[in-house]
């Protein structure tokens, strides 16, 4: 699951603005400068790159099933859509 992790760092540090170097697991959206726009296009190329939906309300995030607390829990949560998808 390197690669998807890998990607995800991609897409994140792409909508941060960032070398995708400087964005860690431990990072949250908001330590990279990410607000709800940006927030919202990461998702929407997420989507796009593994061919998957997210459970994201984009007008209500913290009433979401998908937790955007950390680049790690994005990832995980990424990780585990794919394999339900794949099943």
């Amino acid at each position: 699951m390197t690669d998807i992790k890998d990607r995800v760092i991609q897409i994140i540090a792409e909508q941060a603005v960032l070398d995708p170097s400087d964005v860690t697991l431990a990072s949250t959206l908001d330590s990279l400068g990410i607000d709800s726009l940006g927030l919202v296009e990461a998702i929407f190329a997420i989507e796009e790159a593994f061919d998957i939906s997210i459970p994201f309300n984009a007008n209500e995030p913290e009433n979401s099933e998908f937790d955007i607390a950390s680049v790690a829990s994005i990832v995980a949560g990424i990780e585990k859509l794919v394999v339900e998808q794949r099943a």
